[in-house]
């Protein structure tokens, strides 16, 4: 059944929008009138290409934006749903009146129609990868061929709010640093480009030799005085280069083993990436998909060329018949702890559960490692700008040091 938006005049005679499902135009301006609603534009609602030539490019618009926690809440609602014995139709009939995201209830309106043309729910899942991902689409995949697509539902809902969750602690851990960072940069910038030239224009009038350190502050003032606007324009350059280099294969692999080595931050990292390996596997194979597939789509999920390469191995070595363990176990990336559970889990035919356990283990020594980094950044950076001030009072002070020995 096609999927149709319309911009109508209420009883009121204000102006609202929508989308509504009906077996022709004719149909759809019929439903809306029995509503109260009076039609004055309708169309079909398409979402087969977007202007890049991808397909459903839903959840990518600035102003039409789909969260991630909202596509939790679906999942959830329509496995609670299909758990009930309603049918697939009138669960997602039921999502589109409850959903109050526009874009996401205008999506769903197109997975019911998609599903009323006798499509699978995978294969309209499928039509918007933008708001769904592989992962998602596999385990519905799995869901629908093993008949218990409710459960598998749940297992997405779960999995996805576990997500959320790991990322909220990583933002809620960085954005005092970063926001301390930019406010100490801030005020040493106007310290010195301001403050300082007040203070030195007295040296600039003593016929003496200054120090090399009030040298050195009086010349960075006097730079950033004049060219305070190339010092944003070598940060735009550094930035933008930055991001041209991490797009090329040597850039990219250079600049994910910086992050895994990266003091402070690298063991963050890659608990990080172990608890979404071992927590994506898990759900994955719990749910029905195979080995192999999930290996394929935890693959592409770590964002880390590295661990990639060894998971790339590690589904070599199971090709082969041999065991996963076996390529883990040559990485450093994966502990010796981590590459055992996952043995006994092969040995004893429970991989899922294992993987299950090892996730929770992970997720807990995420946390603990993003308080301590916390608690060392901390200091690091209060020490950073103690020793900066100190750099400048000691420059200012040096020459009047001088001046008093010399009148002494």
């Amino acid at each position: 059944m096609p999927v149709f938006e319309y911009r109508a005049l209420d009883a009121k005679g204000k102006t609202v929008k929508g989308i509504v499902d009906a077996d022709s135009e004719a149909q759809a301006r019929s439903k809306l009138r029995s509503q109260g609603r009076y039609p004055v534009s309708i169309e079909v609602s398409r979402s087969k290409q977007n202007k890049s030539g991808s397909r459903g490019g839903q959840g990518v618009g600035l102003f039409g934006r789909v969260k991630s926690e909202e596509i939790s809440i679906m999942t959830r609602q329509l496995a609670t749903l299909l758990g009930a014995g309603i049918p697939l139709v009138q669960c997602l009939d039921s999502l589109v009146a409850q959903t109050r995201n526009a874009l996401l209830k205008k999506v769903i309106a197109q997975i019911k129609g998609s599903v009323n043309e006798g499509n699978t729910l995978t294969n309209a899942l499928g039509e918007h990868p933008k708001l769904f991902s592989s992962i998602f689409i596999n385990m519905v995949r799995a869901g629908e061929a093993s008949g218990a697509l409710d459960i598998v539902l749940e297992r997405l809902a779960d999995f996805g709010e576990k997500q959320e969750v790991l990322k909220g602690r990583l933002r809620a851990a960085l954005v005092y640093p970063i926001f301390m960072a930019v406010i100490g940069s801030a005020i040493l910038f106007i310290l010195i480009t301001y403050i300082v030239p007040n203070i030195t224009q007295v040296f600039n009038e003593m016929d003496q030799v200054l120090p090399l350190p009030t040298l050195f502050l009086i010349g960075l003032s006097d730079f950033l005085k004049i060219y305070w606007w190339a010092f944003f324009i070598f940060l735009g350059i550094a930035f933008f280069g930055l991001r041209y280099l991490i797009l090329k294969p040597s850039g990219r692999s250079f600049w994910d083993l910086f992050k895994l080595k990266m003091f402070i931050i690298g063991p963050v990292v890659q608990k990080v990436i172990l608890a979404r390996f071992s927590s994506t596997l898990g759900s994955l194979l719990q749910s029905g998909v195979g080995l192999m597939t999930s290996m394929q789509i935890v693959q592409t999920l770590v964002n880390n060329v590295h661990i990639a390469k060894v998971i790339d191995d590690a589904m070599a070595h199971i090709q082969k018949g041999q065991s996963m363990t076996d390529s883990l176990s040559e990485s450093e990336w994966f502990p010796p702890m981590f590459v055992q559970m996952i043995a006994v889990g092969e040995q004893s035919g429970s991989l899922e559960i294992m993987l299950d356990k090892v996730a929770k283990a992970y997720e807990r020594e995420v946390e603990t490692a993003i308080m301590g980094m916390t608690s060392l950044i901390e200091p690091l950076m209060i020490a950073v700008m103690g020793l900066a001030v100190g750099f400048i009072v000691l420059s200012i002070l040096l020459p009047i040091f001088e001046m008093n020995q010399m009148i002494g």
